[in-house]
């Protein structure tokens, strides 16, 4: 037998699982679109992130610690929306999913907070440059972390996003899923747990202060009395009758 006969079944086997990959793949994306496509009709039952979160809080604490409440569209107060939208994605009515200039940004000042973390032997500090769709996108299918794979594909589920769900559906879900606290997911579970009364009864100061969490929750948790949680949330404050809702 040559060399040349040889490496046919070599090369046969790796143009199959070439193909395996690709239709696995595709496979993948049918099943998040097809996911998406009800989401107009039907609420999600959980997140990948949920999922993972509920994983790690049960080995922690050897019993779940969990609170969520799933409210609908018309008890979510307009000033809390106004408040995350100032907060998250200040443009969100208007942007297509994705703003590249602030990705951009993002990408570039991660890229120097890691040089200077590496040489320094310091862990870097990393900031977002994601809309309120992208965060959503990520968190109810995708891992928490950063390669470009999983950035190409929240891109991906992004954009399905946009195209499926009006923008009005993409807030009123993830409001209802998004973390704010060790195991405290959506508006109402927020509104509780910090205020001792549902969303509907949210102040507009509770409302900044809720949105501010937004980006460390588990973090401010531990810092209800943060003198930044008081000063960003009176910026958050002022900047509300300004935020158009979808």
């Amino acid at each position: 037998m040559t060399v040349t006969q040889q490496r046919h079944p070599f090369l046969r086997a790796c143009v199959q699982w070439l193909f395996l990959v690709f239709w696995c793949a595709i496979g993948l994306q049918v099943f998040f679109i097809g996911r998406i496509a009800m989401m107009p009709f039907i609420d999600p039952g959980s997140t990948a992130f949920q999922r993972s979160e509920a994983w790690r809080i049960s080995h922690k604490y050897r019993e779940m610690h969990w609170f969520q409440h799933w409210v609908s569209h018309d008890k979510l107060p307009a000033h809390a929306k106004r408040a995350v939208i100032a907060s998250e994605d200040d443009v969100f009515a208007t942007h297509t999913g994705v703003q590249w200039e602030a990705l951009e940004r993002a990408w570039s000042k991660n890229a120097r907070a890691q040089a200077k973390a590496q040489a320094q032997n310091q862990a870097p500090k990393v900031v977002g440059g994601s809309t309120i769709t992208q965060q959503l996108a990520k968190n109810l299918f995708l891992s928490g972390e950063r390669t470009l794979f999983r950035k190409a594909q929240e891109l991906v589920l992004t954009i399905a996003l946009e195209q499926c769900l009006s923008k009005q559906r993409i807030l009123d879900i993830y409001l209802n899923s998004v973390e704010w606290g060790e195991g405290v997911f959506g508006l109402d579970a927020a509104a509780k747990h910090y205020f001792n009364h549902p969303a509907s009864q949210l102040s507009s100061w509770e409302a900044a202060r809720l949105a501010v969490m937004l980006p460390r929750p588990k973090y401010y948790e531990k810092l209800p009395r943060s003198p930044y949680l008081n000063e960003r949330a009176s910026v958050i404050l002022a900047r509300m009758p300004a935020v158009a809702l979808p």
